[in-house]
């Protein structure tokens, strides 16, 4: 995405995050769909919060437990598992004060098993594509918590569990991923393609080494 940006951002003399927030957004969505294999948004679940990178908050995991609780409560035997991952699932490390919260369930397509019991929730589904089901609350509502939904026994599963194990025990490679999203931060608060982007290849090095340390540990999801 940011190496599009720089495409259309070069001939004019600006760096991408120069680009106006409403055409970077048109040049995201204009390839989304090549990047992520049927992607699609729903409408009117759009939101315009910046983005911000805080400090870990030692209340992080008694909110994911709530929200667990809420989810399984509403969901019942559909989430075959309900986990904490994303930077807020590792003890120190600061993230977005957004709580990633990853259901496995036997088959995503199936929505009906799983979206309309999320939306009495107050969980609006935003996008989906072949891998998984992305759920926000609507604007208007708190940002407190984004719901991804994949399938059980998924690469998007492991990797997701992997990573966060990697990162609760080898503190180095926390802090370098603390580093780059703070960086990212500083230059796309306002556009969430571009600040996940611009994280991706410090995230592909670490879940290569996340890989390599599960493979040598005996690590299992």
């Amino acid at each position: 995405m940011v190496d599009l940006y720089r495409l259309v951002a070069e001939p004019r003399g600006i760096a991408p995050y120069e680009i106006p927030r409403d055409e970077r957004l048109a040049l995201a969505r204009s390839v989304m769909p090549f990047i992520w294999p049927a992607f699609e948004t729903t409408v009117g679940t759009q939101r315009t919060d910046l983005l911000e990178v805080v400090d870990y908050d030692d209340a992080w995991p008694d909110r994911f437990e709530e929200w667990r609780g809420r989810i399984a409560v509403a969901l019942g035997p559909v989430a075959r598992r309900i986990d904490h991952v994303g930077s807020t699932s590792v003890p120190g490390l600061p993230a977005k004060p957004i709580i990633d919260i990853q259901v496995a369930v036997t088959d995503p397509r199936d929505e009906d098993a799983y979206v309309p019991s999320l939306a009495d929730e107050g969980l609006a589904l935003r996008s989906r594509d072949e891998l998984h089901r992305y759920f926000r609350p609507l604007a208007g509502h708190p940002r407190a918590v984004h719901v991804h939904v994949c399938p059980t026994g998924s690469p998007w599963e492991r990797d997701h569990l992997v990573f966060r194990d990697y990162l609760r025990t080898h503190p180095d490679d926390a802090r370098r991923y603390t580093e780059t999203k703070r960086r990212a931060v500083e230059l796309w608060s306002d556009d969430g393609w571009g600040y996940n982007d611009s994280k991706t290849d410090v995230i592909l090095d670490i879940l290569e080494a996340a890989n390599d340390w599960a493979a040598a540990s005996g690590w299992r999801v």
